[in-house]
């Protein structure tokens, strides 16, 4: 089965190529190598993909829609999941065109490829901040979800409602999840894994907002692309696919998941987690709340288990533990 993946230069995209070619897949990549964060980074993901056989790429921006719909025709895939996209909630307040044209016209050019060549289904991320204000956790896929808190988020809900028109309209089956707080080896620098490492390991202070009372549904990356796989094969149809409590659209093959570790966090556990696998204690210096951000996430996950009988589950000290491992070295040896 050939699968067409956006972002596989990125922490999510290169996981779930590697993934699905290790399952046997042929996988063509997509990504813009944009700098957003280090573009080195980016390059050694698609290197070590690049050492499969059946993995080739095409290095353009999904705003290209030429480029892309030359890339899509040339795969022919059966599958589309597209995660490429401008990330960061802070970064959408200094930059929020960036966002425009990445979130918004780079999904509409995906969306119409996928529609230009029938597949079999289009999945596409999108977050768990289109939750925004919402209070009443874990946060379940049939929750309402109209209060987003940054306008990243408010792309990724805009990104919703184009997919349920699109399945609408043209009977293509999409799915849309929505990721939890994701982090382990290859993750991205600009997330707090990565700068609460750095920072420990040179003896620095960590930047802790809202004074450490923040709680995250933390999603190992390894069980959230085994989500994904698992996902691929639960295509959305008629009302015979629906499960209970299903998203399920009622007039499209369409529907939203979350994919999350259905286990709210501290953030000072986090921290603690990291003291603990580091060997080293953290300096905290306590800061307000951020612009855009949220002080809580928490995953329902009950329909990502009742369509695909599996759940994220790895505990956030184990998960952490791997994580520093893979940062020692990764940045040890560059």
């Amino acid at each position: 089965m050939r699968v067409f993946i956006t972002g596989t230069a990125g922490f999510i995209g290169f996981h779930l190529a590697e993934l699905l070619l290790q399952e046997g897949f042929t996988v063509h990549g997509f990504d813009g190598m944009t700098d957003y964060y280090d573009v080195a980074l980016k390059r050694d993901r698609h290197a070590l993909l690049g050492q499969h056989p059946r993995f080739t790429a095409t290095e353009a921006l999904l705003q290209d829609d030429a480029a892309l719909q030359a890339a899509v025709d040339a795969c022919a895939p059966d599958i589309i999941v597209h995660l490429a996209a401008q990330a960061g909630v802070r970064y959408s307040i200094e930059n929020p065109r960036a966002y425009v044209e990445a979130n918004l016209v780079g999904a509409f050019n995906v969306m119409e490829a996928a529609h230009r060549h029938k597949v079999r289904h289009l999945l596409m991320a999108s977050t768990s901040s289109v939750y925004g204000a919402n209070t009443e956790m874990p946060y379940a896929e049939t929750d309402k979800a109209d209060t987003q808190m940054s306008f990243y988020a408010a792309t990724k809900k805009a990104n919703e409602a184009m997919g349920h028109s699109w399945a609408h309209i043209h009977g293509l089956p999409i799915t849309m999840f929505r990721f939890f707080t994701v982090y382990g080896p290859w993750g991205r620098p600009d997330m707090a894994p990565i700068k609460f490492t750095r920072a420990i390991l040179a003896g620095e202070p960590i930047d802790v907002y809202n004074h450490g009372k923040m709680w995250r549904d933390f999603t190992y990356v390894t069980d959230l692309v085994r989500g994904i796989r698992l996902l691929i094969d639960a295509v959305p149809g008629g009302p015979e696919t629906a499960v209970a409590g299903d998203s399920l659209s009622p007039v499209a093959p369409f529907r939203v998941v979350n994919i999350g570790n259905s286990d709210k966090v501290r953030l000072e556990d986090f921290i603690a987690a990291i003291e603990e696998a580091t060997g080293l204690p953290a300096t905290r210096n306590y800061m307000d709340m951020q612009p855009g951000d949220v002080p809580a996430t928490w995953a329902d996950a009950s329909l990502l288990r009742a369509l695909t009988g599996y759940a994220p589950a790895t505990d956030v000290r184990e998960g952490v533990a791997k994580f520093v491992e893979w940062y020692r070295g990764y940045y040890t040896a560059r």
